[in-house]
């Protein structure tokens, strides 16, 4: 049932957008043909004439339409009539072309108030974290760091940790012996194991049966720091480390705690070096108990980037005395989501998101549905609000095929006096529309992949 709601939420955005161009063009007199619901792929469910426009329903539901006589080389309409787009002023046409973008946007600020009234709260993105229990291995450093259940999590590694996951982002960047480390941190400790080892050189591979001494002062990794848009989870944490081979790990685990190693023939001192700097990583975690601070002794995360703890999340809601704290905690809302989507998107589009993160409606559809389920509708609509935005930012981007790239077509009209030869614009519509259509098949393959890789792991 939830996601059904979802499916229907989203619908809503569809339609809320396409009826925005809808209303644009019959405010300023544009004949219109056709009002579709759905991209048009596939079997049609549902048509039908409504005075003089086509009212269509798509099997393929996640898109839409209004489709004008200047759409249809075909159309009966003369091509000097005023009713036609194209005969319409630029500024006309602007608003036509974005009426979608503001449709969503004022969508999506109405869904963030609407929540606020009905609800009488606001999520304020801030976590109150608290140890429920504590899972790991009796040899884990959890159990001497004096962490105790009931405590609350309030600052690790000198950042303070208010946000959903915060504390996992820690323990999954801290991960001991992970089969990585700093290019840096290896050089020094080369340097180490030159002084005491003089007879070697950095790069040569050291003869079988002889002894390599390991330095007392050999360097550690250091603790980790995340950036407040890593904690939030609007960006990438990316290291600037060197992965280990399959050879190095092996020499890891051989030297580990040792004061000397026997050589075997395969390694030298700079193997070594990055062998050995591929350590723990601190985490220096402070707690609220009792009213009190409390700093406790180092904890290290296991290779798996796991602590042995589990988390009870308490959202700090921000209560809503009247309409005035109603729209600014709804405008606060939507404004913090809308700069965490665009720092998302920048990310994205400069390389530093994979594509292979990147998904699309079916998943966030489950996802919607999941929230409603565990959080509420309130959550629901919430996400339903971000969604709009994000569709109103998507549109806007100058590209072809999206409302943007027909913005971007008239200011090319305004600037050179006439309007873009019709078939070159076609022609790159229709190559920008085939790629817009082969970027929603791979953000489907995507989300087809994440929903059924549980299924084949056992």
């Amino acid at each position: 049932m939830s996601v059904i709601i979802m499916i229907l939420l989203i619908g809503l955005l569809i339609l809320v957008h396409e009826l925005g161009h809808l209303g644009a063009a019959l405010l300023f007199k544009v004949k219109v043909d056709k009002f579709g619901i759905g991209l048009p792929i596939g079997p049609t469910l549902w048509e039908k004439k409504v005075g003089n426009i086509t009212l269509i329903v798509h099997a393929f539901l996640f898109g839409g339409y209004v489709s004008f006589p200047d759409d249809d080389k075909d159309s009966n309409l003369p091509q000097n009539s005023p009713d036609r787009l194209m005969n319409k002023p630029i500024w006309q046409r602007a608003i036509i072309f974005s009426a979608g973008v503001i449709a969503n946007v004022i969508c999506a600020y109405v869904l963030v108030l609407l929540t606020a009234a009905l609800w009488h709260n606001m999520p304020s993105g801030k976590f109150d974290i608290y140890v429920n229990d504590i899972v790991a291995p009796k040899e884990a450093s959890v159990w001497q760091s004096g962490l105790k259940k009931g405590d609350k999590i309030i600052e690790v590694n000198g950042s303070q940790v208010n946000t959903k996951y915060g504390l996992n982002l820690y323990a999954l960047y801290s991960a001991s012996f992970d089969g990585k480390t700093n290019e840096g941190l290896a050089e020094k400790n080369c340097e180490y194991l030159k002084k005491l080892n003089p007879a070697y050189t950095k790069d040569e591979i050291i003869p079988e049966g002889l002894i390599v001494k390991i330095p007392e002062q050999i360097q550690k990794e250091e603790k980790v720091v995340l950036s407040r848009n890593v904690l939030n989870a609007v960006e990438l944490y990316k290291p600037d480390e060197t992965k280990l081979s399959d050879e190095q790990i092996k020499l890891r685990d051989k030297a580990k705690d040792q004061k000397f190693i026997e050589t075997d023939g395969t390694f030298s001192l700079k193997d070594l070096a990055y062998a050995l700097s591929d350590s723990e990583r601190p985490l220096d975690i402070k707690v609220l108990r009792n009213g009190e601070v409390v700093a406790l002794k180092t904890v290290y995360s296991d290779k798996d980037g796991l602590i042995g703890i589990t988390l009870d999340r308490k959202e700090v809601l921000i209560p809503i005395t009247g309409v005035k704290s109603a729209f600014s905690a709804s405008w606060n809302y939507l404004y913090n989501e809308t700069k965490s989507m665009i720092i998302v998107l920048k990310q994205l589009f400069t390389g530093k998101i994979p594509l292979k993160n990147m998904h699309g409606v079916v998943l966030i559809t489950k996802m919607g549905g999941d929230i409603i389920s565990s959080e509420g509708i309130f959550y629901g609509i919430l996400l339903t609000a971000v969604i709009s935005m994000n569709l109103a930012i998507l549109n806007i981007l100058p590209i072809p095929a999206l409302d943007g790239g027909h913005l971007l077509f008239l200011i090319i009209e305004k600037i050179q006096g006439k309007p873009v030869d019709e078939e070159i614009a076609n022609k790159i519509m229709t190559v920008f529309f085939s790629l817009l259509i082969l970027l929603l098949v791979f953000v489907l393959f995507n989300d087809i992949y994440v929903l059924v890789k549980p299924l084949f792991i056992k």
